[in-house]
């Protein structure tokens, strides 16, 4: 029988794989950021990740109906597909690191519209409608870990874009566009 919670390991299985296939799609890195800086980012990261996922799930805050469950499991799909449509957008300028690639520039279009950085957003919003799901002390624990380590290196990576690509040209972008969470603005 199908569960929910198995439809949200599937979920997050099938992006993974598809994720890691899809690195081979990516253009000459020029330049990269500091091995330390990325250092401290992937230990936050698959902190989070263990605490998300790999821990006994236990003493739950709530239980959730089958049907808060399925919802909180399409939430979980549209953050992972929101993440594909940055992916594709962005091109073969995508990188798991902080790196300027050949032929770098600020992109503005597609999702990159909505925040200036798509993926994480889709991922944190992936993994909140986890964490809910879950209801559990480590699952809402990797969650902020996740996001603390999402905004370090959101801010590490705006920091070394403005330094690669001109601060006037990033700046312009961060002016009009949220970082992770979209907000409405108010017209000008």
């Amino acid at each position: 029988m199908l569960t929910t919670e198995s439809v949200n390991y599937g979920l997050w299985v099938t992006w993974l794989t598809s994720w890691i296939a899809a690195m081979f799609w990516s253009g000459r890195t020029e330049k990269k950021d500091s091995v330390g800086a990325e250092l401290i980012f992937r230990a936050l990261f698959y902190l989070g990740l263990i605490l998300l996922f790999a821990l006994p799930q236990r003493n739950q805050f709530w239980h959730l109906v089958s049907l808060e469950s399925w919802i909180l499991n399409a939430i979980v799909a549209v953050g992972l597909a929101f993440t594909w449509w940055a992916r594709l957008h962005l091109g073969r300028l995508w990188s798991d690191r902080v790196v300027r690639k050949e032929g770098h520039h600020v992109i503005e279009t597609g999702p990159y519209r909505i925040v200036r950085h798509p993926i994480y957003s889709g991922l944190l919003l992936a993994a909140f409608a986890t964490a809910i799901e879950k209801a559990t002390p480590p699952a809402m624990l990797g969650c902020g870990v996740l996001t603390v380590a999402f905004i370090i290196k959101a801010k590490r990576e705006e920091q070394f874009l403005r330094a690669e690509l001109g601060g006037c040209a990033y700046d312009a972008y961060a002016r009009k566009t949220a970082m992770l969470v979209p907000f409405p603005r108010p017209y000008r």
